[in-house]
């Protein structure tokens, strides 16, 4: 996932977690954290043999943060696959393309609609997991399934076709 600290932007993957032990790849270095969140949104972290406290408080607008540390705050705004996704289609015309992309890689969870089904904008077609969560996926105009490239159980990798569409004319 892309983390926006101020004007900084840092590439960041979860590696392993086992307890409050983490493990981060940030920009390609390999960090191990201890992690603990204590009441009110203040967070422990013990890296090296450092202590370091942050208190986290996140603003209405989905996953925004103000971070403040002993120091210093920061404006932080975390962006996975799936916002970068959604920004991404809100900057496109609206118009709905001729097939279903997977934004990121998963496991595809159910598949809604069959080939030859016709379908109407906003209805869902397929569901995906990704990082432990359920996202649905809607098309945006009336069309039609032309072909299903994937079945339940498969996985996926991020750009992958998952089910061309005819669309309405």
């Amino acid at each position: 996932m892309e983390v926006h600290i101020g004007k900084r932007v840092a590439e960041i993957e979860l590696i392993s977690k086992e307890g409050n032990k983490v493990q981060l790849n940030i920009d390609g270095k390999v960090f191990e954290v201890d992690i603990v969140m204590t009441e009110n949104g203040v967070c422990s972290l013990l890296h090296n043999g450092k202590s370091f406290n942050a208190q986290l408080i996140r603003s209405d607008k989905g996953k925004k943060y103000k971070v403040n540390t002993h120091f210093s705050s920061f404006d932080v705004e975390i962006i996975d696959n799936q916002a970068k996704f959604l920004r991404m289609r809100k900057k496109d015309d609206g118009g709905q393309d001729d097939k279903i992309i997977s934004p990121m890689p998963g496991k595809v969870v159910k598949v809604l609609v069959n080939e030859g089904d016709e379908v109407a904008s906003g209805d869902n077609v397929i569901v995906i997991e990704a990082m432990k969560m359920q996202s649905n996926y809607k098309v945006n105009s009336d069309c039609t399934i032309k072909e299903i490239l994937v079945k339940e159980g498969d996985t996926v990798s991020g750009d992958q076709v998952l089910i061309k569409l005819d669309l309405k004319k």
